[in-house]
């Protein structure tokens, strides 16, 4: 029986960061504006790869190598530059910010679990005032590896010093909500992106339109004994 969480774990790329302002940028160095979702879903894949044979590389580099590959190798150094400049000036989505206040409104603390570099990923909450809300970032390359094995999700719990029970992972990806809750952490997945959430991954224990939806959801759950 999942309880009301001590502890929220935001998701950050897609789930707080809109990635679509890098879109024109995409169509800057002749790509179709459709190459964000491939070369993201790729980035993915081979972050995930990497940590699957054992091996690591940071954010910025599956990103620059990712562009490259869905570039046809055709892209200058100053094309991928030019695309991946475009995470210094990506805005929050547009329920991000009500999200984290239905939650610490409740007394609930939040923090973010990212893929993406943790001075990137500062820089974005300092410059869309989700800084306020947030007690710590927690970056999946302390452990080196890209979520979701169970050891990135064990590493958070240590860094926020709570049992899984207490804690809830919130993502619009479902393979985040999955090794999340086979690390037995709650989870809480938005529908916005994905839309439909996939049947080979365990059902988040809540589920919502949105971040805010969510965010309600996970309040709502009872108190813990």
């Amino acid at each position: 029986m999942v309880h009301r969480p001590h502890t929220v774990a935001f998701d950050v790329v897609e789930t707080l960061i809109s990635l679509e302002p890098l879109r024109a940028r995409f169509v800057d160095v002749g790509l179709p504006d459709l190459t964000l979702e491939r070369w993201f879903d790729r980035m993915q894949r081979d972050g995930m790869a990497l940590t699957l044979a054992g091996d690591y590389e940071p954010f910025p580099a599956v990103a620059a190598a990712a562009l490259r590959v869905i570039g046809g190798g055709r892209l200058s150094d100053d094309d991928v530059a030019h695309v991946l400049d475009g995470f210094a000036e990506l805005p929050a989505q547009p329920d991000a910010e009500q999200a984290m206040r239905v939650l610490t409104d409740a007394g609930v603390a939040v923090v973010c679990l990212s893929n993406g570099a943790r001075e990137t990923t500062e820089a974005f909450l300092g410059r869309s005032g989700l800084d306020r809300f947030v007690d710590q970032v927690i970056a999946t390359s302390e452990v080196r590896m890209w979520k979701p094995p169970r050891a990135v999700y064990d590493h958070a719990l240590s860094r926020i010093g709570r049992p899984a029970p207490d804690v809830a992972l919130v993502a619009v990806h479902a393979f985040d909500c999955h090794g999340a809750h086979a690390a037995g952490l709650t989870t809480g997945w938005a529908g916005r992106l994905e839309r439909h959430y996939t049947e080979v991954f365990t059902r988040a224990d809540v589920v919502g339109d949105d971040l805010v939806e969510v965010a309600r959801g996970l309040v709502a759950l009872p108190a813990p004994r």
